[in-house]
Formats: structure tokens, sequence, C-alpha cells
């Protein structure tokens, strides 16, 4: 053991807690590098942006979700799929991203990777109109009116319910 023996105690013990966060800390790099490979897409035909959005979106990032989806709906650099896309606009959307809410309103809307849901599709989009900045706000608005107009008024009630509901839920889980 020369090693050890070069070293006053103290020191050894200090030296081998440091060793060991080194290796901690190298095994934590290793498992998220392993974690974020896992996530790209193994497609060749995949753009490296398209791929680093994907890790991103994986990685919890809403705003990445709402552009993978985005993609997906309309098949820019992947193939189109409406079902992937309502997926990446639903985890987009459960953390109050107002984009991410009104396409998924629109998925239901237009029963696109969803059946067609009237009272889901204006719960969304009025979800995305409470949320939404001033430039997006009365566009949403707008859309949530259009789909309510073919609506019984029972439809309109349930769809605002359901909205209240879920905004306080969210707000229950930490959102703003």
């Amino acid at each position: 053991m020369f090693f050890a023996e070069s070293f006053p105690a103290c020191c050894y013990s200090q030296l081998m807690l440091n060793l060991h966060r080194c290796v901690v800390w190298v095994v934590a790099v290793l498992l998220m590098s392993g974690a974020a490979l896992a996530q790209t897409s193994t497609d060749p035909d995949e753009s490296a942006e398209l791929a680093a959005l994907r890790v991103r979106a994986n990685a919890g990032v809403a705003v990445a979700q709402l552009n993978l989806g985005n993609a997906y709906y309309n098949g820019r650099g992947v193939p189109q799929d409406y079902v992937e896309a309502v997926s990446w606009y639903r985890t987009a959307a459960d953390q109050g991203v107002a984009g991410a809410q009104f396409y998924l309103g629109n998925a239901y809307y237009n029963g696109r990777g969803v059946p067609q849901d009237y009272v889901e599709a204006h719960k969304w989009r009025n979800l995305a109109a409470s949320r939404a900045d001033v430039e997006d706000q009365k566009t949403f608005a707008e859309r949530r009116d259009e789909v309510a107009k073919e609506m019984p008024l029972q439809q309109v009630a349930e769809a605002q319910k359901l909205a209240r509901e879920w905004q306080a839920a969210f707000e229950q889980r930490g959102g703003k």
C-alpha cells in the first residue's frame, strides 16, 4: 500500500472522500448521457436539430414539447402523425403552455389524433385564451367562441367547468 502510506491518515480519508465524489459525479454524467442518447431517435434521416429538439422535449422542456408536437402535426422532419402530435401537445399543455393548449383544442375540434370532441376543444381553447399573451389572446378567444357556437349551452357549461377544474389542479401542482 505504497499510495496509502505516503499520506497522513487525515489526508487519506479526505482523498478517498473526494475520489468517491468524483466517481459518483462521473457515473451520474455517464448515466445522463446514456439517457439523452436513449431519447434520441435512431432514424438516420432525422436532422441534428430535430434530434436535439427531441432530447429537450424528453427532458421536460415544454416549449420543445410544443415544437415537437408541431413537427409531427405538420410532418416537418418526421412523418406526419397526429396521434404523436397530440401526445406532445398534451404534455406541454399540462405544463400550462397556452400554444400547446390551443393546438390540443384544435386537434379535438378537428378530430385529428383524437376523437372529435367539442367539449374538450372548448376546454383547451378556453384555457389557452386565459393563459395567452396579448398577441394571441384575441385569436384564441375567437376560436373558443367559434366552437361554442356549435355546442348546446349544456356542453359549453361542461367545458367551462372542466377548464376551471384543470386550472385549479394546475395551480395546486404549483403552476401559474
